[in-house]
């Protein structure tokens, strides 16, 4: 039986393989040349536009600068002779951060149970989650202005406004620290014939309670920097001292203020490294 074996196929010329190299062409460059001078045109363009727009004048910043170095003037030396107002408005930040702080977990804690996927069902959970994107979508001071107009001045209009803004952002951290938990324990308590109260006090809060005290002491410490801040809008406060001494003109005291809700920050932050470290 004769086996037939391919006859080999003539290599190509040199004129051939030229030919080729002239027919193939290389895929045009993505994108164009010309986009990315016309993109950077653009956005000068549009830059510029907003400086238009919003009026900047290097006449008017010039004139501010110089009004600034007048109000530093009369600010130094800070004044402490009120004392007893910046006590109180210290100590009314401290109430609102502590008691904003506590509300919000004890509050904070059943919604993020709602809002993990893998323990409520999909109402619930549908709930929960609609409780905690509602609690982050406005700005504290678009709250506080809110709860001042339903309350009134002064630090509970405050209070409530720090612990609207820690629901959301605690139960959303929480929430997702419970949706990452070993399922291994849980299944292992589910086994013994527990209920589901039982399930999350054994099951789940062990695991996740290192991550509540901690999430504890971050939102004090946020609530503390905030609490002087919701207070130029009347929500009581450090913040209500400050906005009132600006008010009268009062740079010294105000410098004082200043420097005061700088050691009540730094304090914060002590505090919360301190026993952010101690649970680790």
């Amino acid at each position: 039986m004769t086996r037939l074996t391919p006859s080999p196929q003539p290599s190509p010329s040199r004129g051939e393989g030229a030919s080729l190299a002239v027919d193939w062409r290389r895929p045009s460059a993505f994108p164009a040349r010309w986009m990315g001078p016309a993109l950077w045109a653009g956005l000068g363009a549009f830059v510029l536009w907003n400086a238009v727009s919003l009026q900047v004048d290097p006449a008017r910043v010039s004139r501010g600068l110089a009004r600034a170095w007048i109000v530093f003037g009369r600010a130094f030396p800070p004044d402490f002779e009120r004392w007893e107002l910046l006590v109180e408005g210290v100590v009314e930040s401290l109430q609102m951060a502590t008691l904003s702080t506590a509300l919000g977990v004890l509050i904070g804690i059943p919604i993020a149970v709602m809002a993990a996927r893998n323990f409520a069902p999909l109402p619930v959970y549908a709930a929960g989650r609609g409780i905690i994107s509602l609690g982050r979508t406005f700005h504290e001071i678009i709250v506080a202005i809110l709860f001042v107009k339903a309350v009134g001045f002064g630090p509970f209009a405050g209070m409530l406004t720090l612990t609207w803004g820690s629901i959301g952002f605690f139960g959303k951290l929480l929430a997702e620290q419970i949706e990452n938990i070993d399922r291994g324990q849980v299944e292992a308590i589910r086994a013994t014939g527990a209920g589901r109260g039982a399930v999350l006090l054994f099951g789940v809060l062990p695991q996740v309670l290192p991550r509540i005290i901690g999430l504890t002491i971050y939102q004090w410490d946020v609530h503390l920097r905030q609490s002087t801040i919701i207070g130029i809008v009347g929500a009581g406060g450090i913040g209500t001292t400050l906005y009132n001494s600006f008010a009268r003109y009062d740079y010294d005291f105000s410098l004082a203020i200043l420097l005061v809700i700088v050691a009540i920050v730094l304090l914060g932050e002590v505090v919360s490294a301190v026993a952010r470290k101690r649970i680790q």
